[in-house]
């Protein structure tokens, strides 16, 4: 129980990476906020957690509004007036284009979304972890920040600007024992994810040292990691759960 007794809260956290980390934390103790667009997938993962034990709420949470971010911080803050977890997961992929194909809307969504998402989360739960000297914020980035990939100019640009964030954040909070960190999934099976036997995958395996994708849940088991006090030591890094493509 890494999680026992304390309080997270997961944005995007009713599929795929998101639904697989609340699971989790739920699984190892934590009371869980699940922050999603999603009410339907959301409300059956909170009805979900619970019957199997856990404790879980779903609010309905547009990340880039900041009325929205406040009212999740607010219920999750109910549980025990603390918040000692924020995982910020929730992105915008939109389509694949270029420089010369992306369009301002999409560049809009992702900035929105990737940064000031994140910006907006992490603003609501520091003056909890403020006040408790304690917190850990865990910052589900992308391998895309850290390697070249084709035709997603304004994903990768965000997710590259999450790193500066991370890095940031890290540096002035720390005193106030306060961690920050990046996370960095490769190539991971969800339901938006190209299928097996498409080019697209069998092109994401070739990248690999382990020739395969990642699971959901193996990206989970470094986010606890991060979120729990077994990394207590760990604040401003950037861990990739990759394969190894990004070591190649």
């Amino acid at each position: 129980m890494r999680l026992k007794d304390k309080v997270a809260i997961v944005t995007g956290g009713a599929h795929g990476i998101g639904r697989a980390i609340a699971e989790l934390f739920a699984e190892e103790g934590a009371a869980v906020l699940i922050a999603d667009l999603d009410a339907a997938a959301g409300t059956a993962l909170a009805e979900s957690v619970r019957s199997a034990g856990g404790r879980a709420e779903f609010w309905l949470t547009d990340v880039g509004s900041k009325e929205a971010v406040a009212g999740a911080v607010e219920i999750a803050a109910r549980w025990t007036g603390r918040i000692d977890v924020l995982c910020n997961n929730a992105a915008y992929l939109g389509e694949f284009h270029g420089v010369l194909d992306a369009s301002d809307e999409e560049w809009d969504r992702c900035l929105r979304v990737q940064l000031l998402g994140t910006n907006n989360c992490t603003r609501a739960v520091l003056p909890f972890m403020l006040a408790q000297k304690a917190g850990s914020i865990v910052n589900v980035v992308s391998i895309q920040a850290m390697v070249g990939c084709p035709t997603s100019v304004a994903y990768t640009a965000a997710k590259a600007g999450l790193l500066g964030f991370t890095m940031s954040a890290a540096y002035d909070y720390g005193k106030d024992n306060i961690r920050v960190n990046s996370l960095c999934p490769g190539p991971i099976q969800t339901r938006i994810s190209p299928k097996p036997g498409e080019a697209a995958y069998e092109w994401q395996c070739s990248q690999t040292m382990l020739g395969r994708v990642g699971q959901p849940r193996e990206v989970a088991q470094a986010a606890l990691f991060l979120a729990s006090d077994e990394s207590s030591f760990v604040t401003g890094a950037t861990l990739a759960v990759d394969g190894g493509w990004t070591a190649k």
